[in-house]
């Protein structure tokens, strides 16, 4: 009986055994099939070219908390929830991940997003994609505005993606991609999917972003979101903006959150239909995000509006002030910001509890002559601290564009860079000398340190917050505190500072936090100003440069009744050796704001060699 017993639990540990080696031959066998099959998918590489460093970048700011960049690409992560679910897909943001060549050997396809600031990365995205023989398919504000202006793409798909998308996936599987995909089709947002947010690394990210709508009721000139997006603002629904923030909070972000809309209230009836049903999740989670958006200026007269979007969760918006003066405004069709005044309207906007930060814009045809007074003596009187002064410029699409074209006034592509590229692509009515110097002059005083923490001194004193005005106290908060005080401290507006956040400390104790994050802010203002003035001085200082080398080269050749190039050659490396010495003390964040002129300057100086003794040009010996 025990031999019985014996062999039976023999056979049974035989046959376990056999069936545990069975079971691991079908798992093994079932692993090579999905690898076989993952490796058939297709593979889509979605990068995000890098931004460069502006006013609106931040990237002062970002290692105060310990981050690599302010926003995430909020277009490519929705692209990416567009795609079929089969799609193999992976993101590189080139502002927190570099671009390896391996990542796009790896993929079938690299599709990219950008807007026009962003064009000299996404032109060596594209050469890089060109160069590893990979196709590439590009979208966006840039590429929708001017496709003509990028060579080397495979795929333009234009316009907005959840129609272009789907004409493009169809051909493409079929193995018959076109071009161009493009229709002027606005499209129900309501069946927008949620944005991918598990394609990034989230901890890298200052904020995060949202968008509720597209479209704007205005048509102000200069302005490129009615052209790309239309007159009628469209919405999403109530439960597909608290599903995105279930999504957001799910993986694992905390902190400010950018309602990333041209105009949040376009549509104000569904606004406040909106807000409460954020402010019930926002209380459900305990508060974990703060709201900052953008919105007409209309704003300030709607008391409801202001206090569901102060209730939801709101401290921050961003208004398209433009110009104090009047003319102006009639100018470009600004008439929303005719109808009250505009000093009370972001007074009684920070009585509410909201910071207002704001656009203004120089350059007008109807500027008067004192338009730079006026601009600093309403920011300073307004008490925002983070103004965003730029240039006019005529962007692809807009009404100002074609007028200026019917005119014949435009002189060359948009730069993207109107608010640290002083640079125009018009010829503004204002003498161009007197508008930039009137430009310099603005930022200038804008950001002294002293009128920079007055502002905020401004602010500090009219904001009113609630209970809702919560700044959430973690590891990046302290982090930024820290290094706040060690370095501002013992800066070089180090008694501005200590006297602005002392002052807080002793006024709107609770409000230290604010205090603390709009000094860190002012650390890249102060920064970003000082190094635009430096680019725009390298400028001045190699246009004088031109008239002293054309003058002396001439006069070389003149010497002789054969000039000879190695004399003209030698000198002219000489001076090109002193200009780049000098280039290369610009901060290297701002050397490609000078590069170009740098280039033209090389350029023209072979040239003249070639012309004053007959020969072709010799590149510089350097």
């Amino acid at each position: 009986m025990q031999d019985e017993l014996f062999d039976w639990d023999c056979q049974c540990q035989a046959s376990c055994v056999l069936s545990i080696r069975c079971r691991r031959r079908d798992t093994a066998d079932q692993r090579r099939v999905e690898t076989r099959k993952s490796s058939m998918k297709t593979r889509v590489l979605l990068v995000y070219p890098e931004m460069p460093v502006t006013y609106w970048s931040y990237r002062y700011t970002l290692s105060f908390i310990g981050k690599k960049a302010s926003l995430p690409p909020l277009g490519l992560i929705t692209i990416a929830a567009m795609l079929p679910e089969e799609y193999d897909v992976r993101l590189v943001d080139m502002n927190t991940t570099p671009l390896r060549d391996a990542d796009i050997v790896a993929c079938d396809l690299v599709m990219t997003s950008s807007m026009i600031v962003q064009k000299p990365s996404l032109k060596k995205v594209i050469e890089r994609c060109n160069r590893l023989g990979k196709p590439i398919a590009a979208g966006g504000p840039l590429p929708t505005s001017n496709p003509g202006a990028l060579k080397g793409v495979d795929h333009f798909i234009l316009n907005e993606a959840e129609v272009t998308l789907p004409m493009f996936i169809r051909d493409f599987e079929a193995g018959c991609p076109k071009k161009l995909y493009t229709d002027e089709t606005k499209p129900d947002v309501t069946k927008t999917p949620v944005p991918r947010f598990d394609l990034l690394k989230i901890k890298h990210y200052a904020s995060m972003a949202l968008q509720y709508s597209r479209g704007c009721p205005y048509s102000c000139e200069f302005c490129d979101i009615v052209p790309m997006f239309g007159n009628t603002p469209r919405t999403k629904t109530p439960e597909q903006f608290v599903a995105e923030l279930d999504s957001v909070y799910q993986h694992g972000f905390r902190g400010s959150l950018f309602v990333v809309d041209d105009n949040f209230i376009g549509n104000k009836k569904l606004v406040k239909e909106l807000l409460p049903a954020v402010e019930r999740w926002q209380n459900k989670n305990n508060f974990p995000f703060g709201f900052f958006t953008e919105a007409s200026v209309n704003l300030a007269s709607d008391p409801e509006l202001m206090n569901l979007m102060v209730d939801a969760g709101f401290n921050m918006v961003f208004l398209g002030i433009e110009t104090p003066s009047k003319e102006a405004l009639k100018e470009t069709h600004k008439l929303q910001n005719l109808k009250s005044d505009l000093l009370q309207g972001v007074h009684e906007i920070q009585k509410h509890g909201m910071e207002v930060t704001g656009g203004f814009i120089v350059g007008f045809d109807n500027d008067p002559d004192d338009i730079f007074e006026r601009q600093i003596e309403f920011i300073q009187k307004s008490g925002i601290p983070s103004a965003m002064v730029g240039l006019l410029t005529a962007l692809p699409n807009t009404a100002l564009f074609r007028r200026l074209k019917k005119e014949g006034r435009l002189v060359g592509e948009s730069f993207g860079g109107n608010t640290h590229d002083l640079r125009m692509n018009f010829k503004p009515v204002m003498d161009l000398k007197k508008l930039l110097d009137g430009y310099r002059e603005v930022i200038s005083q804008l950001y002294r340190p002293d009128r920079y923490f007055a502002r905020c001194a401004t602010l500090i004193k009219n904001l009113q917050p609630r209970g809702t005005f919560k700044r959430r106290i973690g590891t990046s908060e302290i982090r930024a505190l820290v290094l706040s005080l060690i370095r501002q401290t013992f800066s070089s507006y180090g008694y501005r500072y200590m006297k602005f956040i002392l002052r807080v400390v002793m006024t709107r104790p609770t409000l230290i936090g604010e205090a603390i994050a709009l000094s860190v802010k002012g650390h890249h203002f102060i920064k970003m100003t000082r190094e635009a003035i430096a680019v725009d001085e390298f400028k001045k200082y190699l246009s004088k440069l031109s008239e002293t080398a054309q003058k002396r080269l001439e006069d070389i050749a003149a010497t002789e009744i054969k000039p000879r190039l190695d004399e003209l050659a030698a000198y002219r490396d000489r001076v090109v050796s002193d200009l780049r010495r000098e280039y290369r003390k610009i901060n290297i964040d701002f050397q490609p704001y000078a590069e170009e002129t740098l280039k033209n300057f090389e350029a023209a100086i072979d040239e003249l060699i070639a012309e004053l003794s007959g020969l072709q040009p010799v590149p510089v010996r350097i």
